[in-house]
């Protein structure tokens, strides 16, 4: 049977040359439950910074939301809009997982990955117009589409581009997104759809993650071989814990090439609450972009130390912290309402 990876697909790792940056116009008021007012705003600041740069930014809406959309963005250079209807704004859990090719397979003509979806196990109904988004938006694009064969969310994985992925159990083995398979099952099918070749699962999550722990909130790569590791020095946190043992599994962990990881630990806020409800803050929910990577900021004191250290990984671009004490009320931050488009050809 013909896979994305026998065929000369993979999965390129962020700082690879974009194309384009695409997010999801807001409008589900009850992701941002009596907090959703300064949301389009957020959004609209996203899409304006990533356009500066001259990096194109579409933005996919329908109905009032396009207008909306229209209304804040419609004449900002580099921003254009896609009429597709959506029920939430996590793009890069249901958008399409856009692949690469593989090294001497550049004539392959462009495909993205449509995984299922199922809003996190079933949490937030409706999500009928999401679970198709990742193949229509791929279908707008004229890419070949290949149907993934697991319910798998984009910021559930993340990737070295060279074969080694990083996913957490919780959100992936999880009986309500994959049922009946095993770790080992739904590897060898992230291998077929991904070209990965070792998956290093990791544990936990954060207090008052609804994804059930994506990578994206605890750990990312940032070079092959070298990841970045969410760590919570205060032992009354109740991130303490399972952030701790996640840097065990990853200081213990190789990569595809059988090297060790270089981890990093970066300090997350501490009890990041608002209305007495602890958020899932964190600084890894980055977006890295060709010319710049725009950071989550808390306006907390881990803010500026997590900073630096993101800088030092990404000599060459800009360091654009984006205010997300808003957006984090509805469980996420940067990367979570964005999907990286990669160039094509990557060249």
């Amino acid at each position: 049977m013909e896979t994305p990876a026998s065929l000369g697909y993979r999965l390129a790792a962020e700082w690879e040359p974009q194309e384009a940056v695409w997010l999801s116009w807001p409008h589900r008021l009850a992701t941002w439950p009596g907090h959703f007012e300064p949301i389009p705003e957020v959004f609209a600041d996203v899409a304006r910074r990533i356009a500066a740069t001259g990096q194109p930014v579409k933005i996919v809406a329908a109905g009032p939301p396009l207008a909306e959309a229209r209304q804040m963005l419609g004449d900002v250079d580099g921003v254009a809009l896609v009429e597709l209807p959506t029920n939430d704004s996590w793009l890069r859990d249901s958008g399409p997982v856009f692949l690469s090719p593989q090294p001497g397979r550049e004539a392959l003509p462009a495909a993205a990955v449509a995984f299922g979806y199922n809003a996190w196990g079933g949490k937030y109904p409706p999500w009928d117009d999401d679970a198709a988004l990742g193949g229509r938006i791929a279908a707008s694009l004229g890419m070949r589409v290949f149907s993934g064969p697991l319910v798998l969310e984009g910021g559930a994985i993340d990737t070295d581009g060279a074969g080694t992925l990083l996913a957490n159990r919780l959100c992936v083995v999880d009986e309500r997104r994959n049922l009946g398979r095993s770790a080992d099952e739904i590897a060898a099918q992230l291998g077929d759809s991904l070209a990965i070749e070792r998956v290093i699962w990791t544990v936990g999550d954060l207090a008052g993650d609804d994804t059930d722990g994506h990578i994206d909130q605890l750990a990312r790569f940032v070079a092959p071989g070298r990841v970045l590791a969410a760590r919570q020095p205060d032992p009354l946190d109740p991130n303490h814990g399972s952030l701790a043992e996640n840097l065990a599994i990853l200081t213990a962990a190789r990569d595809a090439t059988g090297k060790p990881l270089e981890v990093v630990p970066v300090d997350l806020p501490r009890r990041f609450c608002r209305h007495g409800v602890q958020l899932p803050a964190s600084s890894l929910n980055f977006l890295v972009i060709n010319a710049a990577v725009l950071v989550p900021v808390f306006g907390d004191p881990a803010d500026e130390p997590a900073l630096r250290t993101i800088e030092g990984c990404f000599p060459g671009r800009s360091i654009e912290p984006v205010d997300c004490r808003d957006l984090v009320w509805g469980r996420g931050a940067v990367h979570c309402i964005t999907r990286d488009q990669p160039r094509w050809p990557p060249g």
